[in-house]
């Protein structure tokens, strides 16, 4: 445990002092955010913060990769993330600086995806009727679909100072507490790929938290939501592939289905807002791909939050149905069903609160 928090932390202050220098790169290369009708922040603000947090991520593995336990994570999957987060990173910095049409994202997300395929990456088994492995096309599709639906998740939610990397932070944390307790209590892998990948993540969110937070010096951009959206799934379905569905008991089949209901739990918060964004557009006949002021944030917003306070509501309600999901596999019912019931009583009472003392009142 001691070697992934050292690589937390380090990814965290490789990203903060990171930010600041390719700040000063995205404003002067024109990579700046212009006040649009759906936006909330008054002034304009540079890009790119995707790239920040690529190059802590980088440096990271180059520094950790020769520790004890974590330098066993740098495998064939541990590289294929890489290379994917890469490309990601640069397309999303083309489409920060010149706005790219959704296609070109779609098809770039897609290929990103491929990536992963090609180094093994990818759904192998679902739960039905017992447990299917299934065949190499469908599990395929199956993979894409998780990446391309986690990379926009991630980017919907993209539209609050530091809402998103708080909440990226919140469930790589629980990503990173399955795959840790996964390998030490269950034995199924002792330093894999996505133990390793989570670390870092919550890092490089931590990291430039603090940039983002409102007022947002800085924002992630394209850059950032698609690089850290790909890192959460290709960590989800990278632990499926750690688990052998051949030595699945009635006792370990807990632990052993959370990997595909994890991802659910974890970014409840932006699928249920992708899933009502692209309701809503349809219905009003819109494009899904077109923009509103109706996301969730707005709508919290609106009833007379401020930026901080929606941005910690929203923290809130994702830690509430992460974190008892991932104590769900290795505890009682009992204590996971506790840990649910004090975390939602606390986050009804924060939500509902009239008192913004405790968060702040700027805007």
């Amino acid at each position: 445990m001691r070697e992934y928090l050292v690589t937390l932390f380090l990814a965290a202050a490789l990203c903060y002092v990171i930010t600041p220098y390719v700040r000063t790169w995205a404003i002067s290369s024109g990579a700046v955010a212009a006040i649009r009708k759906r936006d909330i922040h008054t002034t304009p603000t540079p890009r790119w913060g995707g790239l920040a947090m690529w190059i802590a991520m980088t440096l990271t593995f180059i520094i950790v990769s020769h520790l004890s336990l974590v330098g066993k994570s740098f495998g064939h999957e541990a590289q294929g993330i890489f290379l994917a987060g890469t490309f990601l990173v640069v397309l999303g910095m083309a489409d920060d600086r010149f706005e790219l049409d959704a296609i070109t994202k779609l098809a770039g997300q897609s290929m990103a995806a491929g990536i992963l395929l090609l180094y093994g990456i990818q759904v192998l088994w679902l739960p039905i009727n017992g447990v299917t492995t299934l065949p190499p096309s469908i599990g395929q599709l199956i993979t894409i679909l998780i990446v391309l639906v986690t990379i926009n998740a991630v980017n919907f939610i993209d539209g609050l100072d530091g809402l998103a990397s708080g909440i990226v932070a919140i469930s790589a944390l629980a990503f990173f507490a399955f795959a840790y307790l996964l390998a030490v209590v269950y034995g199924f892998s002792r330093a894999g790929a996505p133990s390793l990948i989570t670390a870092i993540t919550v890092g490089v969110c931590l990291g430039f938290l603090p940039h983002n937070t409102n007022p947002a010096r800085i924002f992630m951009g394209d850059s950032g939501s698609m690089f850290l959206g790909l890192m959460l799934a290709a960590s989800a379905i990278t632990l499926t592939g750690q688990v052998d569905p051949n030595a699945i008991t009635a006792e370990r089949l807990g632990p052993a289905l959370l990997p595909l209901l994890l991802p659910f739990a974890v970014l409840a918060i932006p699928l249920i807002d992708l899933g009502l964004a692209i309701v809503r557009r349809i219905v009003a006949r819109k494009s899904p791909f077109s923009s509103d002021k109706e996301h969730l944030h707005h709508r919290i917003m609106r009833a007379g939050n401020t930026q901080t306070r929606t941005a910690a509501i929203m923290y809130l309600w994702t830690a509430t149905i992460a974190f008892p999901v991932t104590v769900s596999a290795f505890a009682p019912l009992w204590v996971s069903s506790l840990v649910a019931g004090a975390m939602l009583a606390f986050t009804i009472h924060f939500t509902r609160g009239k008192s913004k003392s405790l968060i702040g009142s700027n805007v």
